[in-house]
Order: structure tokens, then sequence, then C-alpha cells
């Protein structure tokens, strides 16, 4: 009698065993999320939805794999105005000779632009840049160890002086050599008939993010001056559209084609040493020392933070940072990096 109720109660808590795994088995895991929600944990669909819902939101407009456009624009005289610097991500502007400078505008996801330039030659300086954006180079022939560089460093270049003629044309409403011209349907041809490659695995070096960035401890920079040897340039910040914009001396700069303002959602200055070469025999080309720890200032929406500009090595990326440490946070926007020796007077107001 016993054996048979010893038997009876075996059953009955193997069949009970059997009913809670078979239940964990076929029910989903209930567990409560943040807002208090019940969210199947369990359910492989809902974990694919989830990681599908981490992938959805604004994106910055310079996100993805695309590789970047470095172009050597031209700064002087019958160069000036320029054309479309406005669709350029990051433009870099610094000291080449003579007091005179000369901007790296660097293009990312900027579509198709039917006319851009004047081009020019580039300068040591400026293959640092195109280094560390991992950008395809585009310029119109360039200082000797400027060309020596790319060619031991083994930049992807497009050589206006060695490139067939259809990358490049020359207008004739500017005079030589400041007319030289070109345009991302061209160079995306060239960069497919030589194999170049057209899409890069690294970040972008600018930290862009589309939250809006308001600088609430910064000090006001509602206009700030860059004097410039030959250029004394200014941004002012217009409120009602958020933009800096730019004008040399007091003339406002604008677009040769389009007669927009050339304007800046942010500005970043580093100051960095330069000092003068013996490259080519005198001309008073100049370079800078940019590795290391440097100073500078993050200006956006009418405010300024002091911030550092790390960069290691001449290949390696710049890292922004504020005085804490952490890589700033940029406003999705075109950005003017102004390289400027230490002892110049910078001022806001």
């Amino acid at each position: 009698m016993k054996t048979k109720i010893l038997i009876v109660i075996l059953a009955i808590v193997v069949i009970a065993l059997g009913v809670l795994l078979g239940m964990k088995f076929l029910q989903k895991e209930e567990v409560k999320t943040a807002d208090g929600n019940v969210s199947n944990e369990g359910d492989p669909l809902t974990v694919v939805l989830d990681d599908k819902k981490k992938d959805e939101g604004p994106k910055s407009k310079y996100s993805g794999n695309e590789r970047t456009i470095g172009i050597i624009i031209d700064n002087v005289g019958d160069a000036v105005p320029q054309t479309s610097l406005n669709e350029a991500m990051i433009v870099y502007e610094a000291y080449v000779e003579g007091g005179l400078t000369r901007f790296l505008a660097i293009y990312k996801n900027a579509g198709k632009i039917d006319t851009i330039g004047p081009t020019r030659s580039a300068r040591p300086v400026f293959v640092d840049y195109v280094l560390e954006n991992d950008s395809l180079f585009v310029h119109y022939g360039g200082s000797s160890r400027a060309l020596g560089d790319v060619q031991k460093l083994g930049i992807d270049n497009l050589n206006g002086i060695e490139s067939p003629a259809n990358v490049y044309w020359r207008t004739k409403e500017k005079k030589a050599p400041h007319n030289a011209l070109t345009n991302t349907e061209r160079i995306w041809a060239y960069v497919d008939k030589v194999g170049y490659r057209k899409t890069t695995n690294e970040r972008n070096v600018l930290n862009y993010v589309t939250d809006s960035i308001e600088l609430e401890e910064g000090t006001i920079a509602n206009v700030v001056n860059i004097p410039y040897s030959t250029s004394k340039v200014k941004f002012t910040y217009n409120e009602e559209t958020k933009l800096y914009e730019r004008s040399v001396g007091n003339k406002v700069s604008k677009d040769w084609l389009t007669g927009e303002t050339l304007i800046a959602k942010n500005i970043i200055i580093t100051f960095a040493e330069n000092y003068t070469t013996d490259e080519d025999n005198g001309y008073g080309r100049q370079e800078i020392k940019n590795i290391g720890n440097l100073d500078g200032y993050y200006i956006t929406n009418g405010k300024a933070i002091k911030i550092k500009c790390y960069k290691e090595k001449r290949n390696s990326r710049t890292l922004y940072k504020d005085l804490e440490g952490n890589e700033i946070k940029v406003n999705d926007g075109n950005t003017y990096i102004q390289i400027v020796p230490p002892t110049m007077n910078i001022t806001m107001e």
C-alpha cells in the first residue's frame, strides 16, 4: 500500500515538473522596463525590434562611411571670392607663406557640387589634416615637401598638374593661377577610374551630434576676431539663423557663384606655433608645430569655451577636449578650424 502511495506521489511530482518546464519553454519571461511596461525579454522577435529601435533616431548629416574629399582652396587676390565653401563639413585655415592663408575644405556626403574652387597647390600642414580625415587629396600642384609627403605616405591624390585634364578646368572669369576649378562628379569619376577607395572605416574627426549644444558656462562670443596678417577674419553671430557669418576686414564674405554669405555653425581655434622653413629656396614656406597638447577654443551659438587639442603624431586624429578631459560634442553643422600662432590676439565680444 505504502509503495503504491509513493509511486503516485512521484508520478504527480514528475507531471508537475513537466508542466512547469513546459510553461517555462512556452512562456516569454516578463520583465519590467524602465518606464514600468512589461516586455518579453526572451522573445527573439522582440530582441530584433529592440535592436532596430536603437538604430533609429536622427543622425548627423556627416554620418556614414563615405570617404571624405579634401580640396585645397585658394585664398588670395583674384581667387576671392571662392565657391562651395558652405558645402564643406570642415574648413581648415592656416598660414602658408608671406602672411597669406589657404584653405583645406573637407567634403562628406556633399552630393553633387557643380563647381568648387579655385583650387590651389598643397602645403605640408594640410597633408597632416588630409591624413587624419582619411581624405582623397585634391590639389593643383604643391610645394616640394608637400608633394614628397604625398608620394612617400601613399596618399590617394588628384594633382591637377598630373591628373587628366577632365578633372579640372580653368575659368576665364578669374586670372591664372587663381582660376582652376573642379567638381564632385569629375572627382568621383577619376576615383573610379584609378580605383581609389571610396569608403572609410574611420570615424569623423569631430564628434558631431544632433542634439543642440549650448555652452552654458562659456563666455560671450557674438563677434570673433581672428587677425591673420593679410586677412583680418571676423565671425559675427546671427541669433535668428544661429550661424556665424564670415567677413574679412569690413567686407562680408560671399560665395562667388551663389552670392550667399559664408557661414559657420562651429568655430574651433587651435593655437599652434608656425615657423619659416628653407623649403623651395626661400619662398618663406610655413610649417606648424601641431603635435602635442595645444590650447584652443570651441565656439558655437554665441558662446566660447577653452579647449585642448591633442594630436599624438602626424597621421593621428586630433582630439578636441574640454578642460576636464572630455571630448567635446560639436553641433551638427559646418565647422571652421582656424589654426593660428599662440601670439595672435584673438578677441571676442
